[in-house]
C-alpha cells in the first residue's frame, strides 16, 4: 500500500480485522474491569499482608481512579491529535507494567504508587477504546460491537469477586496483579497486528494547555471531594473547600473553552446533536444505579445470607445486563436507538420499583426478580444510548466524545454512591435513634432487619423518581430525533479503500 493511499476504516475494513480489532479491545476492558473488581475484595488482606490500616490501603483503590479520572479528557484529545492506535498500544504497555509493579511491591507505599502508574496505562485504555470500535466498525454495525463491549464489562464485574478469592487463596495477593502481565502482552500483540493505523483526522493541531490544567484540578478536587465526603461528611471545611474549587475550576475551564481556538472540548460539538442530551441521559443512569450500592447491606444485614451467598446473589445485575447488550445493540443498529434505550431506562424504573417492595423475610427468588429488571435495563439502555453517542461524534473529536463517554459514567457513580449513601444512612439512624440506641455514628449493625429493609425500600423510592429525568431525556431525544443513528453513513471516514486492497494489514 502506498503512502499516499488512506488506510481503510469501517466499511473499508475486511470483516475478520473488525472482528479482531473489537476484540483487541474487548480484552484491554476485560483486564481493567476484573482488575477494579478484583482488588476491592482484595483489600482485607492487603491490610493484613501489607501491615497497614484500612484508612491506608483505600489509597489502593483511590490513587487509580484519581489518575484516570483526572486524565482521561486530555488522554483523549491527545488521541485526537497524536492517532489513537499507537496511544492505545502505548496504555496497554502500561497497564501491564504497572502490574507488575503492583505484584512486585514490598510495602504499601510501593503498592499505591504503582497502582497509580497502572492507572495512566488503563486511562489511555478507557479513553480511546470506544473511540477505536467506532472508526473501525460501520455506524450500521456499531450498535452491535458497543453490545459486546457491555457485555465484557459485566463479565469482569461479575467473575472479579469470584476470581479475586480463588486468586488469593491459590497463590496468594501478588497473583492478582501478576496475572494482568501476560494478558497484557497478548492484548498489545492483538491490538499491533489487527488494529488499523489511525492517523488524527486533521494536522496541525494544538493541545488546549490553560484547559488541559484547569481540568485536571477541576476533576480531581471533585474525585476526592465526593470520595472523602462519604466518610468525613459533606459538611467538613475541608470538603466544601474541594468542592468550590472544583466549580470554580469548572466555571474557569467553560469560560477558556469559548476563548481558545483549539479548545480541549470544542462547545461546537454539542451544536447540531444530541451528544450532550445523551451523556446527561447517562450520567443520570448511573446515579440512579447507584441504589445497587446499599444492597449488601439489606442481604447481610437484614436477611443474614453468608458473604458467599451475597456474591451470588449481587452477580445478577451485571449478569442480566451481559445477557441483554448485545440483543440491545443489534436492535439499535435495526431500530434505532431512541426506542432501545427509553425502553431500557423503563424497566430500570420498574425494578426500582420492585426494589421498593422488598421485605425482611423476602426469599431469594423473589430478591432476584425484583432486582434482575434492574440489570436487564442497564443491558437494554447502555449500549444503544453508547452506540447514539458515538455514531454522532465527528470524526476529528471521536477520541474526546470517548472520553466523554467513559467520565459519563464515573461521573454518576461518583455522584449518586454518596448521594444514596447519605439517603440509607438517614432513614437508617433516624430507625435506630427511635430505639433509643446512640445514633451518633453509622453502625448499621444495631439497626434492626425492619429498620435496614425500610431504609432501603425508602432509597429506591427516591431512585425511582430520580429515573423519571432520564426517562423525559430519552422522550426528549425520542421526538427530536426518532431514528436515532439508524440508517445515517458516515462515509469513509479518511478515503475508505476497497478491502482487497488491505488484506495483508489484517494478516
Amino acid at each position: 500500500m502506498s503512502s499516499s493511499t488512506p488506510p481503510a476504516t469501517g466499511p473499508g475494513l475486511p470483516k475478520s480485522q473488525k472482528i479482531w480489532t473489537v476484540f483487541a479491545v474487548n480484552l484491554s476492558i476485560l483486564m481493567a474491569t476484573l482488575d477494579m473488581s478484583i482488588v476491592n475484595v482484595s483489600l482485607p488482606t492487603l491490610v493484613s499482608d501489607l501491615d497497614t490500616d484500612f484508612a491506608t490501603i483505600q489509597w489502593v483503590v483511590l490513587s487509580y481512579i484519581l489518575v484516570i479520572t483526572c486524565m482521561i479528557l486530555s488522554v483523549a484529545r491527545l488521541g485526537d491529535m497524536l492517532g489513537k492506535k499507537k496511544l492505545y498500544m502505548w496504555g496497554v504497555l502500561g497497564f501491564s507494567l504497572g502490574s507488575l509493579a503492583c505484584g512486585l511491591s514490598p510495602t504499601v507505599e510501593c503498592l499505591i504508587a504503582a497502582r497509580a502508574l497502572q492507572g495512566v496505562g488503563a486511562v489511555f485504555t478507557q479513553a480511546l477504546g470506544a473511540a477505536i470500535i467506532a472508526e473501525s466498525v460501520p455506524r450500521h454495525e456499531l450498535g452491535r460491537a458497543m453490545g459486546v463491549v457491555g457485555s465484557t464489562v459485566s463479565l469482569g464485574l461479575a467473575a472479579g469477586p469470584s476470581l479475586g478469592g480463588l486468586i488469593i487463596g491459590a497463590f496468594g495477593w501478588p497473583w492478582l496483579f501478576l496475572i494482568n502481565v501476560p494478558l497484557g502482552a497478548l492484548t498489545l500483540f492483538i491490538a499491533w497486528r489487527v488494529i488499523p493505523e489511525l492517523p488524527p483526522h486533521k494536522t496541525g493541531q494544538r493541545f488546549d494547555v490553560p484547559g488541559g490544567i484547569i481540568l485536571f484540578v477541576t476533576l480531581g478536587c471533585y474525585a476526592l471531594a465526593m470520595t472523602w465526603g462519604q466518610n468525613a461528611g459533606f459538611g467538613q471545611t475541608w470538603v466544601l473547600t474541594l468542592l468550590a474549587t472544583s466549580g470554580v475550576g469548572l466555571v474557569a475551564f467553560l469560560i477558556t473553552e469559548f476563548r481558545v481556538s483549539q479548545p480541549m472540548i470544542d462547545p461546537k460539538l454539542f451544536r447540531g446533536s444530541l451528544i450532550g442530551l445523551n451523556l446527561l441521559m447517562g450520567v443520570l443512569v448511573f446515579i440512579g444505579l447507584a441504589g445497587y450500592f446499599v444492597v449488601p447491606f439489606y442481604l447481610e444485614l437484614a436477611q443474614g445470607y453468608a458473604v458467599e451467598e451475597m456474591g451470588l446473589l449481587m452477580m445478577v445485575v451485571p449478569l442480566c445486563m451481559g445477557i441483554l447488550s448485545p440483543p440491545a445493540g443489534i436492535l439499535a443498529d435495526r431500530f434505532g436507538s431512541r426506542w432501545v434505550s427509553l425502553l431500557g431506562i423503563l424497566v430500570m424504573l420498574c425494578g426500582a420499583l420492585a426494589m421498593s417492595t422488598l421485605k425482611p423475610d423476602t426469599p431469594w427468588w423473589g430478591f432476584v426478580l425484583r432486582v434482575a429488571p434492574y440489570g436487564l435495563g442497564l443491558g437494554l439502555f447502555q449500549a444503544p444510548n453508547n452506540t447514539a453517542i458515538m455514531g454522532q461524534a465527528p470524526p476529528e473529536r471521536r477520541g474526546v466524545v470517548s472520553g466523554l463517554l467513559s467520565y459519563s459514567r464515573t461521573f454518576g457513580q461518583s455522584t449518586g454512591l454518596p448521594l444514596v449513601g447519605a439517603i440509607y444512612t438517614a432513614y437508617v439512624l433516624a430507625s435506630l435513634a427511635g430505639t433509643g440506641v446512640d445514633a451518633s455514628g453509622t453502625d448499621f449493625t444495631q439497626a434492626t432487619p425492619q429498620a435496614l429493609t425500610h431504609a432501603l425500600n425508602n432509597a429506591y423510592l427516591i431512585m425511582s423518581a430520580f429515573l423519571l429525568l432520564p426517562l423525559g431525556l430519552a422522550v426528549l431525544c425520542l421526538v427530536l430525533d426518532p431514528k436515532g443513528t439508524k440508517g445515517r453513513s458516515p462515509g469513509p471516514a479518511r478515503g475508505s479503500v476497497p478491502a482487497t486492497a488491505h488484506k495483508q494489514d489484517a494478516s
